[in-house]
């Protein structure tokens, strides 16, 4: 991973957390793409190529509670503002580690730039490989600080038969890596069931701000 947010976020992924202090730590954008704040139990990291004062001015005036100022809607619209940024969500991130062995389920990998998912994972992802099952899709990618991600896709007539939880711990056996990283939207309680169903486990909350 890239450099001081990768160090956290790999920290993270073998249960070793920043101090619940209260406190926000600010680091530099682990590449141009991506600015934003991961939040952890009672600690955040901002990381930007922002004025660290500028950040830490705007965080004291946020009309929150300090134990969620930098998730704080009124501080992200500043952070937006002040860099031209935009974001989607705020999503839980969860990881899994890597898993030996072969897929369970029938899997062939792919190229497909046009389907949504992959088009959506080519916008915010390095190395994206793609693998099809029937009646669904599995994405690979390196997205924040160079971690391995997940993304899946099932058809809506494919649902309730257990494919989704199939692709989530195929990526456990496909990930080039020692651990996958997946983001659900808090809201979309059936991805969270099954991510975590899939041996993924919550480690903070995350606002991915992008370049226009």
């Amino acid at each position: 991973m890239s450099e001081e947010l990768g160090r956290i976020l790999s920290a993270a992924a073998r249960g070793e957390f920043p101090p619940g202090d209260g406190a926000v730590t600010v680091v530099r954008q682990p590449a141009a793409r991506d600015a934003g704040v991961v939040a952890f139990t009672a600690h955040s990291v901002v990381f930007t190529d922002e004025d660290p004062q500028w950040i830490r001015d705007r965080l004291a005036a946020t009309d929150s509670d300090r134990l969620a100022a930098a998730m704080n809607p009124g501080f992200l619209c500043a952070l937006m503002a002040r860099t031209g940024r935009s974001m989607n969500t705020i999503d839980l991130v969860t990881v899994a580690g890597a898993l030996p062995g072969r897929p369970g389920i029938e899997l062939r990998e792919i190229e497909d730039p046009e389907h949504p998912r992959v088009a959506r994972a080519l916008k915010y992802r390095d190395d994206v490989r793609v693998w099809a099952a029937d009646g669904g899709v599995l994405i690979l990618g390196r997205g924040l600080a160079g971690r391995w991600e997940v993304a899946l896709e099932v058809d809506e007539e494919a649902r309730g038969r257990g494919l989704g939880l199939a692709l989530a711990r195929a990526a456990r056996q496909l990930v080039p890596d020692s651990v996958v990283w997946s983001q659900q939207s808090p809201g979309n309680a059936r991805s969270v069931r099954l991510f975590q169903t899939a041996g993924f486990r919550p480690v903070a909350s995350e606002a991915i701000l992008t370049a226009a």
